[in-house]
């Protein structure tokens, strides 16, 4: 994490399109680290940085969803404007957090 980077929510979670790992809010950005678990010992380790979105790209929050609840985005990205959905637990509790870091992006 850079300087004046504070996490704000951290989440082991499912993006439909990238798949399992772990999505973290700081107050910078948003950012998803594709996760390798072992059946054998129960471990999970960090793999790569797949995203890592400042929130000055984010474009768009929302969430979805009844039976399987996803919090989602689209942001700009180098291949253009993408949305990303993520399987995470607490939906309302995620969408209120980014929009709480979205409307202070520039402190």
């Amino acid at each position: 994490m850079e300087d004046g980077e504070k996490r704000i929510k951290q989440e082991d979670c499912n993006e439909d399109k990238i798949g399992a790992g772990i999505l973290t809010l700081t107050n910078k950005r948003l950012a998803f680290d594709k996760t390798q678990a072992r059946m054998m010992d129960f471990s999970k380790r960090f793999g790569d940085t797949v995203l890592d979105i400042p929130l000055s790209d984010v474009t768009k929050v929302w969430k979805e969803g009844r039976l399987i609840k996803k919090v989602c985005f689209t942001a700009k990205t180098k291949e253009g404007e993408q949305t990303f959905k993520f399987g995470v637990f607490n939906t309302k509790d995620w969408l209120k957090n980014i929009e709480n870091m979205l409307g202070n992006k520039d402190q």
